[in-house]
């Protein structure tokens, strides 16, 4: 018997940050998030001797560690953590051992929740295999409790429940780990034209987040005024972006957008950088609109908002710059696993 396990990476399009701690514990938090077709992967199969073959393809990981009652330390960190908490809660896998392959379609740190996305593939699996019933709320937050707690992992809540869920989502973040998704039914002409209007942009380097959500939480915890405002305006943005989404209006889109990248800049100076701001300044010469950093910042993707009659001059623009454009559409499925 194969196990195998996909989940949606995503895009971060308004209020990132609100439901990183304390600020969400403090304040409250709201995104707006949508899943693409690009995923994470996972493949699970029982081996008939006490033996965990791991092969991470895309971290560079290749082992084989033997496998007896307790916790297991292959090197490979996510797989560990997830292993050990299933072991913990749910006792062992029905096999002596079992090899696990796992690759995502985006690399590390490109700010699209690969690591937390390939933690609720990798518990998924596992779900299936051993027929663990996990709803989207229970997956979501046992591989948010197993990346953050477990782990010690910096970041924030929102990349575990668009994996676990899917589609377009609203979420709001309360103290306590709350978590509320709200999915948002989109017309499907305005996900097309979003699909149009939007260019996904790898600046071909990708970013370490944990040091600035770590400022991030430092600038809430110390109040500094200025990025608490800005996190406020940001995780309001959240809210007119909603709105405007939903009523297919795409000039607000894009200026919402635009005002939050601006702030999002004033919560640490890592953030952005002269790599990010030539290719901004590149999109915007030829075209677009507006944008932002996809995740915590300091590279990985940029989302740009370019009219759909402009968008093939902004692409041949950017192909001087050594990242390149990635196509994507959007997609409503969450985390899926099947048997073979």
């Amino acid at each position: 018997m194969i196990v195998r396990s996909k989940a949606p990476l995503r895009l971060g399009l308004a209020g990132g940050g609100s439901d990183v701690s304390p600020y969400s514990d403090l304040y409250g938090g709201n995104i707006l998030n949508a899943t693409i077709n690009l995923a994470a992967y996972c493949t699970i199969e029982p081996l008939p001797r006490p033996a965990l073959r791991v092969q991470a393809a895309d971290a560079g990981i290749a082992c084989e560690v033997p496998l007896g009652t307790g916790p297991v330390n292959s090197g490979a960190l996510l797989i560990d953590g997830v292993y050990n908490r299933i072991l913990r809660d749910f006792g062992p896998v029905p096999s002596p051992g079992f090899a696990i392959t796992t690759y995502n379609d985006a690399p590390a740190g490109s700010g699209l929740g690969t690591s937390s996305t390939m933690v609720v593939c990798i518990l998924k699996c596992f779900s299936e295999w051993m027929g663990i019933p996990l709803g989207n709320y229970e997956l979501a937050r046992l591989a948010y409790e197993i990346e953050r707690k477990d782990l010690l992992l910096s970041g924030g809540k929102q990349d575990q429940y668009a994996a676990a869920f899917g589609g377009f989502n609203f979420m709001e973040f309360l103290p306590s780990d709350l978590v509320i998704v709200n999915p948002l039914r989109v017309k499907d002409w305005i996900v097309e034209e979003l699909e149009a209007s939007l260019l996904l942009y790898f600046t071909g380097r990708s970013r370490e987040g944990a040091a600035i959500i770590e400022k991030q939480q430092q600038a809430t915890r110390s109040g500094d005024s200025v990025a608490v405002e800005a996190m406020h305006r940001i995780k309001q943005s959240a809210i007119d972006m909603k709105l405007a989404l939903l009523q297919g209006d795409m000039a607000s889109f894009a200026r919402i957008l635009g005002a939050a990248w601006e702030d999002k800049k004033k919560m640490a100076d890592a953030i952005t950088n002269p790599m990010i701001q030539e290719a901004f300044d590149v999109a915007l010469g030829a075209g677009a609109i507006s944008g932002k950093v996809s995740g915590a910042g300091g590279g990985g993707f940029i989302m740009l908002m370019v009219p759909p009659q402009k968008k093939y001059a902004v692409r041949e623009a950017l192909q001087v710059l050594p990242g390149k454009v990635v196509p994507f559409q959007f997609t409503d499925k969450g985390a899926v696993a099947w048997k073979l």
